[in-house]
């Protein structure tokens, strides 16, 4: 397994100097006053719910102008963390949740956003801090514990991560992310069938979206079954993806272990 971010310019107007005219000098024109540059109003939150719809680049484009107006707005820096970070561009998500920290310490969704953003750029020990400030501020909360399970196990603290990954689980047995994170942590460690049996029982849960499915076909392909990895990968897969995918099973089949390399795989966490 691998185990793996304006200045506000203030123009100051220059003093006038009042010079004393002639007595015999007629008044100057005063000239027209200028209407004052009209400042940026945030969006309505029927639009900030309806952006929530819009594809990542353009939620991107959306979260970075809020995030403009109002660097201390928490909603629009996660919000533009997590489109940065469905395109890909994790150490910038990293560096907008850092940044909507400094006004938000104590935000659980910016932290969680941050702790995503260190998970996906394969850097965990960086989101182990963010995490546990989650998890402190909301005990009940599954969410911060499976995103230090995954954490831990990429800062190869092998125990934490167990007992953090437990811990999610306790919290919420019928959510399908921290089951299929914990089935993960399974595969990493070698464990492929009980890997496949807890993903099978995530996959079964209304709550189960494409990472988990595809979760499964990798571990069902990473024990020889490529037919079978083939068929539940193009249950959600473009052929080309699916063609990718293959090509890596068939490399890491009859390997020791199992590696999450597998790059349309990211820990989920919860959304």
């Amino acid at each position: 397994m691998c185990r793996k971010r304006a200045l506000v310019a203030t123009v100051l107007a220059p003093a006038l100097m009042l010079m004393a005219a002639p007595a015999f000098a007629a008044d100057a024109p005063k000239p027209a006053p200028q209407a004052a540059a009209a400042a940026p109003v945030k969006a309505s939150p029927q639009q900030r719910t309806e952006a929530t719809r819009l594809d990542p680049l353009a939620r991107a484009a959306f979260w970075g102008s809020e995030f403009e107006i109002d660097p201390a707005d928490a909603q629009a820096g996660a919000g533009l963390a997590q489109a940065l970070r469905g395109l890909g561009r994790n150490d910038d998500a990293a560096e907008a949740a850092t940044r909507a920290l400094v006004s938000n310490p104590s935000d659980e969704t910016l932290l969680l956003e941050l702790a995503r953003a260190h998970i996906a750029r394969g850097q965990g020990f960086y989101a182990i801090d963010p995490a546990r400030k989650a998890a402190a501020a909301n005990p009940r909360d599954w969410r911060p514990l499976t995103l230090l399970g995954v954490a831990y196990e990429q800062a190869e603290r092998d125990d934490e991560s167990e007992a953090a990954h437990r811990q999610a689980l306790a919290l919420a047995p019928t959510e399908a992310t921290p089951l299929a994170n914990y089935a993960m942590h399974l595969a990493a460690k070698g464990d492929l069938t009980n890997a496949e049996a807890q993903l099978r029982r995530a996959a079964a849960l209304p709550s189960a979206n494409i990472q988990v499915r595809q979760n499964l076909a990798l571990v069902v392909g990473l024990q020889g079954r490529l037919p079978e990895a083939e068929k539940l990968a193009r249950a959600d897969l473009p052929p080309e993806q699916v063609a990718n995918n293959l090509a890596y099973l068939r490399a890491a089949t009859g390997q020791a272990g199992a590696n999450r390399s597998w790059d349309s795989l990211k820990a989920g966490g919860g959304q």
